[in-house]
């Protein structure tokens, strides 16, 4: 790597470990804050927000058609020839204008109770909408915070990579001056060298995942990912789960709104088998209209004739269904489908929650188990490298020990570092099954 490039890197690490201060000073953001800013800007979530609008609406309509309907009718028209005068129903020869008017009112008295189960119905949509839209916003705050937990996992991963590079640095800065003296075998000047080419290599993949990572948590957030500034460090709380599974289980199916929302998609689904079946039933409307008509060669004005001609009717209609080619027979069978549909997701949504359940409380539990024994491989492995060292410094060793040793303790951190946030993002994990994302 010659110097231009390497200077490129390190400003490169200042931006990004910055967060973005060159755009906005001062700029620290909370996990908290982050969760705030993806509920108030997300678009998806906004998108869904629309489907709870218009779940609200349906209901408010199947509520509304409890109404009466009151419609009028206004047409003219241009009559040329022979034609029927309206006003007299006597054929004329003339060229004539004519009009009628007409206002119809009507209300539902029976059908079947078709609406007063479409009321139902929609009121249980409504609510499901509503409860699957938190299950979204649930969803959201856990990418939220899986994708904050990289970020910070990233620039952790960064800022190692850098300290052992560093490591690196200063060994074959050494083993550059002892070789052009003579002093240093050349296999163990180019294997420090082409550990410091491979160091570098590991500074560069840990800045690409550092910009992807915020890139994607900015995307959750809607905002660019210069804006997003820089990230405020997690505490490293190590606990053991609180609850087994079958407790986070029924704890889970039993909190979380996207499951609760499952029994009303079942409810719904029940009462649209009765809407299906009410057109069995015979529908009984009562009507009311007003009629009147106009024509040019009558002896009175256009509102004259207008009251004079004025009519009046009231009716009641009823409709029996006879035979329909099977209609409403399929549409009952396509609403029990709908139904053992509902009931199935409810069960294969229950089968996989039971299946994520146990998987978060074990990997919760393997995961601690594994900081702990990386923990004490970390002091080994640190205490093998400082040896190594030592010995390699007095040259009483060979670059091949002392960079096995030196991987090996790299590779220790590594592991470490990650499964650390592993660990936090399990712990967050078993909290929002448990209900517990406070956040």
């Amino acid at each position: 790597m010659n110097l231009k490039l390497f200077y490129f890197y390190n400003i490169l690490l200042i931006i990004i470990a910055d967060g973005g201060k060159a755009f906005s000073q001062d700029s620290i953001i909370d996990l908290r804050t982050c969760i705030v800013m993806a509920l108030k800007n997300n678009p998806q979530l906004k998108q869904n927000q629309l489907i709870v609008r218009r779940s609200e609406i349906d209901y408010k309509q199947a509520w509304q058609n409890q109404l009466p309907t009151l419609n009028g009718d206004l047409s003219h028209g241009l009559n040329q020839g022979r034609n029927i005068d309206p006003t007299t129903n006597q054929f004329i020869e003339e060229n004539s204008t004519t009009g009628n008017q007409g206002l119809g009112a009507g209300v539902n008295l029976f059908n079947g109770f078709r609406i007063l189960h479409d009321i139902r119905m929609k009121s249980n949509a409504k609510e499901a909408g509503k409860l699957e839209f938190e299950g979204k916003a649930n969803e959201l705050r856990l990418d939220v915070i899986e994708t904050y937990i990289q970020v910070l996992t990233a620039k952790d991963m960064l800022s190692q990579s850098h300290r052992q590079l560093t490591v690196t640095k200063e060994q074959l800065r050494r083993a550059e001056v002892m070789f052009k003296e003579g002093a240093y075998a050349p296999g163990d000047y180019y294997d420090i060298k082409g550990q410091y080419k491979m160091d570098e290599n590991n500074v560069q993949a840990n800045i690409q995942f550092l910009y992807g990572n915020r890139l994607r948590l900015a995307n959750l957030l809607n905002i660019s990912e210069p804006e997003l500034g820089e990230l405020k460090p997690l505490p490293m709380l190590a606990t053991d789960p609180a609850l087994g599974w079958e407790q986070l289980y029924i704890k889970a199916q039993t909190l979380l709104p996207e499951y609760q929302a499952l029994d009303w998609r079942i409810k719904e689904a029940q009462q649209n088998i009765k809407v299906a079946k009410s057109y069995y039933y015979p529908s009984l409307s009562l009507g009311a209209g007003l009629n009147s008509r106009y024509s040019s060669k009558g002896d009175f004005s256009y509102w004259q004739q207008s009251k004079n001609n004025l009519g009046k009717s009231i009716f009641v209609t009823l409709s029996i269904p006879i035979f329909n080619q099977f209609q409403v027979r399929n549409q009952i069978n396509r609403a029990k489908i709908g139904f053992e549909e509902n009931r199935l997701q409810k069960e294969i949504a229950l089968n996989n929650l039971r299946e994520s359940t146990a998987k978060a409380v074990f990997d919760l539990k393997a995961t601690l188990e594994s900081v702990q024994n990386l923990k004490e491989q970390e002091q080994s492995y640190a205490e093998s490298f400082r040896i190594a060292q030592v010995q390699f410094d007095e040259g009483a060793s060979n670059s091949v020990l002392y960079l096995t040793a030196k991987n090996k303790f790299d590779a220790a951190k590594n592991q470490l570092l990650l499964k650390r946030y592993a660990y936090l993002l399990q712990k967050y994990i078993n909290d929002y099954y448990a209900g517990n994302l406070d956040l």
